[in-house]
Parts: structure tokens; C-alpha cells; sequence
């Protein structure tokens, strides 16, 4: 029998998630169980039910979108996040992608495009909408942040711009050793010391860093 992926829809248009919850319930394979606006709302529903993934805006009662990621990723790390949002400036995404989402989606996606987008997520995948990949992109190309600072991407050694390709590949540290001739020890200090410079919490956020730099390719 084939998986059947669970889903929470926290949206703070009642017409809106009425259409999400409608549209995800009809894709064989998922089952939205819960649907919220508000953000404490939503983590209560998550420690409930512990869905496979949280589709979730930024403008949500009782806190922030990016509160509301982090509190449900600090406590179900392995809870898929994808962003559903209008908000389109590098901010906003610099901010969910570091707070642990894995996707983010613009509101004015087509049915297709929000369906691909989260399966996926699902699959363990970073989706970002096409205009968001390329704003993305072109800030790493520059080498700069929002504010015109450089960006730290430049501080990689090659070492570490190998290891967080594979990392971001979806590599084991036992993997990426065997495959470059360290030790998981050396690896691990490896991870530990891109998160440091790239100022980023989690895997997700360095596969798309990764992406930014055109080290692996975007769903």
C-alpha cells in the first residue's frame, strides 16, 4: 500500500486554506489532518499529529511565520516546512530558508506548480518558485547580502565548498569521508564550521546556499 503523506495548513485567509485544503485532500498519496491561522494553534497541532509537513504563510495570528517555523522545527526536526507566502524580497526568504523551511512558494503559483512543490518537500528536496530561485542566485552570484555586504560564501575554502556539495547532495558524513579521505570526525568539523561562516541552523539551509551557488541544481 502506497505511503499517505499527513499535511497541516496554517493560512490566515479562511478562503484561501479552504482552496489549499481542498485542492491537497483531492492528490492521491496526502491527507491534509488539520488546518489553523494562527501560529500557537499550529504547534499544538503539530505536537498532536505530527504531520510529514506544514504548509504555513508568514501572517499568522499568535506570532510570526518564521516564529512559528523555528518552534516547530526545534521540536520536530524531521516535520517538512514550505512556505506559502506574497512576500518576495530576499529578506523574507533569507529568513524562513534559515529558519528551517524547505520550500517556498508564492501565492500566485498555479495548482501544478503548489502540488510539485509539495511533493518535493516531501521527497527531501528544497523547492523554490522560479522568480524566488533566481533572486536567490543572483544575490550569491554578486556575492553580496540585502544590505550590499559581501557575502560569506566568499570566507569557503575549497574543502569546504566540496563538502557542503555533497552535504547538500543528501551525502552521509560516512559518505562524504569515504569519498574524500577523512575521517566522519573531520567531516562533522567540517559541517559544524560551514554553519558558522554561512550563519546558517540545518541541513535544508545549507542545500540551498548550495543552490544559490550553483553547487546542485534546483527542483
Amino acid at each position: 500500500m502506497t505511503r499517505k503523506y499527513t499535511l497541516l495548513i496554517a493560512e490566515d485567509q479562511s478562503i484561501l486554506r479552504a482552496g489549499l485544503c481542498a485542492l491537497l485532500r483531492a492528490e492521491p498519496g496526502l491527507d491534509v489532518i488539520g488546518e489553523t491561522d494562527n501560529g500557537h494553534e499550529a504547534l499544538e497541532l503539530v505536537e498532536k499529529f505530527a504531520p510529514d509537513l506544514v504548509m504555513t504563510d508568514f501572517n499568522l495570528q499568535g506570532g510570526t511565520g518564521t516564529d512559528t517555523i523555528e518552534a516547530i522545527k526545534s521540536r520536530h526536526p524531521t516535520t517538512k516546512i514550505l512556505v506559502l507566502t506574497q512576500h518576495t524580497t530576499e529578506t523574507s526568504i533569507r529568513k524562513a530558508l534559515r529558519a528551517g523551511a524547505s520550500g517556498y512558494v508564492l501565492k500566485d503559483a498555479s495548482n501544478a506548480e503548489l502540488v510539485m512543490a509539495v511533493r518535493s518537500v516531501l521527497a527531501g528536496k528544497v523547492y523554490l518558485s522560479p522568480s524566488i530561485s533566481d533572486k536567490v542566485v543572483n544575490a550569491f552570484l554578486v556575492g553580496t547580502d540585502s544590505s550590499g555586504a559581501r557575502s560569506p560564501r566568499n570566507e569557503l575554502t575549497g574543502r569546504e565548498r566540496e563538502i557542503l556539495k555533497l552535504i547538500a547532495e543528501g551525502r552521509t558524513s560516512k559518505f562524504i569521508a569515504d569519498h574524500l579521505g577523512l575521517s566522519i570526525k573531520t567531516v562533522e568539523k567540517h559541517r559544524s564550521n560551514l554553519m558558522k561562516k554561512l550563519d546558517l541552523h540545518n541541513v535544508s539551509a545549507l542545500t540551498t546556499f548550495a543552490i544559490g551557488q550553483g553547487l546542485v541544481a534546483a527542483v
